[in-house]
């Protein structure tokens, strides 16, 4: 089954019709999964579904949380079951949540969940439908370029356009092709 997340609905509901298209881990492009995983969760083959180490350096932040801790589990459940905006609620519901699914689920397919359900554009829907949209070709042919740029669209995916990008895009998506070349022992639980 294909599941549907509420963030997908709601903007649905609120912005008309979605680009979405539904592809099967095994094809996506594996430099995708790589820049996806290096740029969002760089440990998530480490954990399990949380990252405990990165929630406590953001929670004990002096000056308050100035970034996200989320791992990709707890982005995939938010993005599932749960709501947008931030809140110490939300998130309070999202970790048992992302420890369940990535238990559930197991890493592979929580990765292909994540890819098919994460917003990549103000009403572009999965990543199918964001390599047609953006680069007219199918996920599984995305180059290692594209592919970063995809990833590090993710972060504000209703501000960022891959096949606009702008100078601090093409910076990030530089940092991200290079740590994807490496990655190799870091997405074991993926590509045995």
């Amino acid at each position: 089954m294909n599941p549907v997340g509420t963030h997908i609905v709601a903007t649905r509901l609120v912005d008309g019709p979605l680009e979405r298209q539904w592809v099967p881990f095994d094809d996506v492009a594996k430099v995708l999964v790589e820049s996806v995983m290096m740029s969002e969760d760089a440990r998530f083959c480490d954990h399990h579904g949380v990252d405990w180490g990165e929630l406590s350096d953001v929670l004990e932040n002096p000056d308050g949380p100035n970034r996200g801790a989320s791992t990709i589990a707890m982005q995939t459940v938010r993005n599932l079951f749960l709501w947008m905006s931030r809140s110490y609620v939300r998130k309070g519901i999202e970790i048992p949540l992302a420890l369940y699914a990535d238990t559930v689920w197991g890493k592979r397919r929580e990765m292909e969940i994540y890819l098919n359900i994460a917003q990549w554009g103000p009403t572009v829907f999965g990543i199918e439908a964001a390599a047609q949209h953006y680069f007219k070709r199918s996920a599984k042919d995305l180059t290692a370029g594209q592919a970063a740029l995809l990833a590090v669209t993710l972060p504000n995916p209703v501000e960022r356009n891959p096949a606009r990008p702008s100078a601090t895009m093409r910076s990030l998506a530089r940092r991200v092709e290079g740590l994807a070349r490496k990655s190799g022992p870091y997405i074991v639980c993926l590509y045995p």
